[in-house]
């Protein structure tokens, strides 16, 4: 059974179809790269496994059970947590409250807890705060940035307090929406090594959205391919890059764009 499984999935906007009757399957423990040209649907059909968009028709389960329409904060709880293209961090918050808004959803505390603060809630916090700077160290950024507020820090610095907010709630699934957009090679390289180191010490299977082909090529135990909202392809790193199909469609343009 898959980990995770959209059937015949689907979203109009009005009479455009972003995305198009698409099947996909995310086997566990896997990293798998979703590649197509700009505007193919990739970031739409992100959106629809975490909730942001409500499927307009067709299923999605987690593990065999159907979560379709179900409510981002609710699939957080289930185990889905991603990143975006657009780094969305509160930027006039630490690094640390960063990270503890992604724990938020493994606490036990309600309300009336959070008021009256009892001796059980102040020993979650404490949990909470600990795992939080542990994450930090995780990713890299060490407990030294902890008080400091997340704008003031550099391009990939903020990437990967993003992933750590994104690992602050225990995810099964990690989905990642370009997360190497913006960095120099050698960033490319660090970030590529961390996102595979992170699949095998937390068990993870990951799900990528990435332009960069080097990245993909490297990273992925398999690679599906949109257009204009439609899966066209699908495979192994090597069987997608020799499909004729894929290289007409994005490959060859990519090329092309490299080569200029």
């Amino acid at each position: 059974m898959p980990l995770l499984e959209a059937r015949q999935l689907t979203m109009r906007f009005g009479g455009l179809i972003a995305v198009k009757q698409v099947d996909f399957t995310l086997e566990k423990g896997t990293i798998a790269s979703l590649i197509g040209p700009n505007g193919a649907g990739k970031t739409t059909f992100f959106n629809m496994l975490t909730g942001i968009y409500v499927p307009s028709s067709g299923k999605l389960l987690l593990e065999g059970k159907d979560i379709t329409g179900a409510s981002p904060d609710k699939l957080t709880g289930l185990g889905i947590a991603r990143t975006f293209q657009n780094i969305r961090l509160f930027n006039n918050m630490t690094v640390l409250e960063n990270v503890l808004v992604g724990r938020h959803c493994r606490l036990k505390t309600g309300l009336l807890g959070a008021l009256l603060r009892p001796p059980e809630v102040i020993a979650e916090e404490r949990q909470a705060k600990a795992k939080a700077l542990e994450l930090l160290e995780y990713v890299g950024l060490g407990v030294s940035k902890a008080t400091e507020l997340a704008k003031n820090l550099s391009y990939g610095e903020q990437r990967r307090l993003e992933i750590a907010r994104a690992l602050a709630s225990e995810p099964k699934i990690l989905l990642l929406d370009e997360p190497t957009a913006g960095m120099n090679p050698n960033e490319t390289a660090d970030l590529t090594r961390f996102i595979s180191r992170i699949r095998d010490e937390l068990d993870l299977t990951i799900l990528l959205i990435e332009h960069d082909m080097k990245v993909v090529m490297e990273i992925s135990d398999r690679v599906s391919v949109m257009e204009y909202g439609s899966k066209i392809a699908e495979g192994t790193p090597a069987e997608v890059r020799s499909n004729p199909r894929v290289i007409e469609a994005y490959l060859g343009k990519e090329e092309e764009n490299h080569a200029l």
